[in-house]
C-alpha cells in the first residue's frame, strides 16, 4: 500500500491548473450510453473513479479509447450486457448512473447497490422513486435493483431533497422517455448544468438546469457529441484551502469562480486574500495568506451553499484559527471521521451531533495518520502540509479516487510530499 510523506511548514507558492470535474466526469461518461453514436469527452481527470467507470463500460461491450488520459472515444452500440454486477458496483458509487442510461436506452437495468466512502447513508430510493414516475417497474432486493419499462413517459416529480445522484439519473432516462419530465426541487450543483449541457449537445431538450426546477422534453434518439468537462469545483477549492492554510500565494488556473464563491467567502472572512482575474484565455484565482486566520462557522447545504465536500478540508484549516470554530455537517452523519486523525496531530476537535467544535491551537504536529475517506484524505494532506514536523499519510487509495497528479502539482508549488510504494 502506498501513502505520502510530508514535511509540513512550506507556504505554498506559484501556479496550479485544475483538472476536469470528477463529479461531471463520472455522469456524463455513463450518459454517453444514451447516444446511438461514439462520443468524445475531454477534459477527463486522469483519477482512479474515471479509470473504473470506464472498466464497467467496457465490461457491459461497449468500445472506450484514451488517445490520451484526459480523453475518451466512447463508443456504446456493442452493448450487450444491461447489468451491473457487484464487484463493478462496490468500485464507487456513481456506477448507479447507469440505472438511468440503460433503462433509457434498452429498457431494462440490473444494477447493484452501488459502494463510494464510508461518510453515512445515501439511499437510492430517491432514484427509484423517479424511475417508478417514470413508467418503470423497479424491484429493489437481494442488493440489486432491477428496472424495466417498455415505454418511459413524461412526468412531474417532485424530490423531498435536491439529490444530484437522483436528478442526473432521472434526467437520464427522461431523456429518451415519451413527453415533458418536470423535475421539481432539482439539485442545482454545477456538474448537474455539466451533465444537462452534454445530453443537450447529443440532442436531448431540457431547461432550467441550475434551477430547482429542470424541464425534459423527451427525444427518441440521441447522437454522439464531442463534450468538453468543466474545472473541478472541489479540487479547486482543496488548494485554495492548501494555499490559505500553508500561509502561501498561490494562483489557481483554469477555473469557474462563480463555482467557488461560497469557499472564497469563507476564507475571506477568515482574513484570507482571495482575488479573481482572467489572462485572456481562462479565469484564475490568486490565494494570498501571511498570517494565523480568524475562526469562523460552517454550514454545509446543497449548492449554492457551502459544499460538503470541502468541510474536512476547512476543517483542517480552522483547526489553527483565532478563536472557535462551528462545524455543522447536514448532508452525511459521518463526515467527522477525519477528526480522530487531527487530534492525534494536536486539534482541540469535539464532535456533538452534527456539529464539530473546533478551537484553534497555535500549531498542528506531524504524525501518522490516514484517510477514512476521499475528501477526509484532502483534510489530511492540508494538515500535514501547514503541520510542523514530518507526516505519513495512510489510505491514500481513496485520495486517488478524485485528485490528478497531487504529489506532482504539490511539489511544482514547492511542497515537500514524497509518494512511498510499499
Amino acid at each position: 500500500m502506498a501513502y505520502y510523506r510530508i514535511k509540513g511548514g512550506t507556504p505554498l507558492s506559484g501556479t496550479v491548473s485544475i483538472s476536469g470535474s470528477k463529479n461531471a466526469a463520472l455522469p456524463i461518461i455513463c450518459g454517453a450510453v444514451l447516444a446511438g453514436e461514439p462520443c468524445r469527452i475531454e477534459n477527463l481527470p486522469d483519477i482512479e473513479d474515471v479509470h473504473r467507470i470506464i472498466e464497467i463500460l467496457s465490461a457491459m461491450g461497449a468500445t472506450v479509447e484514451q488517445p490520451t488520459p484526459d480523453v475518451a472515444i466512447i463508443d456504446p452500440r456493442g452493448i450487450r450486457e444491461y447489468k451491473v454486477s457487484t464487484e463493478m458496483a462496490s468500485k464507487l458509487r456513481a456506477s448507479y448512473y447507469m440505472m438511468g442510461t440503460l433503462l433509457g436506452r434498452y429498457g431494462y437495468a440490473y444494477v447493484a447497490q452501488p459502494g463510494g466512502c464510508p461518510i453515512g447513508e445515501r439511499p437510492i430510493n430517491y432514484h427509484i422513486d423517479g424511475m417508478r414516475a417514470l413508467g418503470a417497474e423497479v424491484i429493489d432486493r437481494g442488493g440489486f435493483v432491477i428496472a424495466s419499462s417498455d415505454h418511459l413517459r413524461g412526468a412531474d416529480i417532485y424530490l423531498d431533497m435536491p439529490s444530484v445522484g437522483a436528478t442526473i439519473n432521472i434526467m437520464f432516462a427522461a431523456c429518451r422517455a415519451d413527453g415533458r419530465t418536470t423535475i421539481n426541487n432539482a439539485a442545482r450543483e454545477p456538474h448537474v448544468v455539466d451533465v444537462a449541457n452534454f445530453l443537450n449537445t447529443m440532442g436531448a431538450n431540457i431547461r432550467g438546469a441550475g434551477t430547482d426546477v429542470i424541464r425534459i422534453n423527451g427525444r427518441k434518439e440521441l447522437h454522439g457529441c464531442t463534450y468538453a468537462i468543466i474545472p473541478d469545483q472541489i479540487e479547486a477549492g482543496t488548494y485554495m484551502v492548501a494555499a490559505a492554510a500553508t500561509k502561501g500565494d498561490v494562483i489557481i488556473s483554469n477555473v469557474i469562480p462563480a463555482h467557488l464563491e461560497a469557499i472564497s467567502a469563507k476564507l475571506m472572512e477568515c482574513g484570507v486574500e482571495v482575488s479573481e482575474g482572467d489572462n485572456g484565455s481562462e479565469f484564475f484565482l490568486r490565494i494570498r495568506a501571511n498570517e494565523r486566520p480568524r475562526a469562523c462557522n460552517i454550514r454545509t447545504l446543497p449548492y449554492p451553499g457551502f459544499p460538503t465536500d470541502l468541510q474536512q478540508p476547512m476543517t483542517s484549516f480552522l483547526t489553527v484559527a483565532i478563536g472557535n470554530s462551528f462545524v455543522t455537517e447536514n448532508l452525511f452523519e459521518d463526515r467527522f471521521n477525519h477528526v480522530r486523525e487531527l487530534n492525534r496531530m494536536g486539534a482541540r476537535i469535539t464532535v456533538n451531533g452534527r456539529t464539530a467544535i473546533v478551537a484553534g491551537v497555535d500549531k498542528l504536529y506531524g504524525a501518522e495518520v490516514s484517510s477514512t475517506d476521499l475528501r477526509a484524505g484532502a483534510a489530511m494532506i492540508v494538515a500535514a502540509l501547514m503541520a510542523e514536523g514530518t507526516s505519513v499519510v495512510r489510505n491514500i487509495h481513496y485520495i486517488d479516487r478524485g485528485y490528478e497528479h497531487l504529489t506532482e502539482k504539490l511539489t511544482a508549488l514547492g511542497a515537500n510530499i514524497e509518494r512511498v510504494e510499499e
